[in-house]
């Protein structure tokens, strides 16, 4: 199983896109590690710098993340950096499966916990420790520390604990 705890990175908007994600002028690449240095290369988002993807291991954004195409290589790169665990008031349906596909995680938490999360820890070195087995987030920076509760589908669950959907299928059938 993966890793899905680790330092955060906050991206405060809706909408980024699987173009933001990995820029579609990488496809062609023939390995996954490839994708690595290219990890939201194109992103619109004021203040941000690619620097601020090194050493996280989570994403907490907004609305409708990894919307646009259905490519899977978006969660090839954001794996290859190390990041297993994005955190969003909702995501783009194919992207979210994609994720669970890897063995990665997409958890959803409503717009008042996104908020809440923005408010409290963005702008601080936040370490988010993930607890599969009670379904629950422990986010700290400083000394201010914060549980809250999340829901997966079992099947989903299952294919994070198997590592993905190939690793399932090869316990299952």
């Amino acid at each position: 199983m993966k890793k899905f705890s680790g330092k955060a990175l906050f991206l405060d908007r809706s909408d980024i896109n699987t173009d933001e994600i990995i820029p579609a002028k990488y496809l062609t690449e023939i390995s996954r590690k490839a994708l690595k240095p290219y990890l939201l290369e194109d992103i619109k988002l004021d203040g941000f710098d690619k620097k601020d993807v090194e050493g996280k291991s989570v994403i907490i954004t907004r609305a409708n993340f990894g919307c646009g195409s259905s490519r899977e290589h978006a969660p090839w790169a954001l794996e290859e950096n190390g990041i297993n665990l994005v955190i969003a008031e909702s995501f783009a349906r194919i992207f979210r499966q994609n994720m669970y596909n890897c063995g990665m995680m997409a958890v959803e938490l409503s717009a008042q916990a996104i908020e809440h999360l923005f408010n409290d820890f963005a702008g601080k070195e936040t370490f988010v420790e993930t607890d599969i087995e009670k379904n629950s987030f422990i986010f700290q920076a400083d000394e201010h520390k914060q549980e809250i509760p999340f829901e997966i589908f079992e099947f989903d669950s299952m294919l994070v604990e198997a590592g993905g959907w190939l690793e399932y299928a090869d316990l299952k059938y």
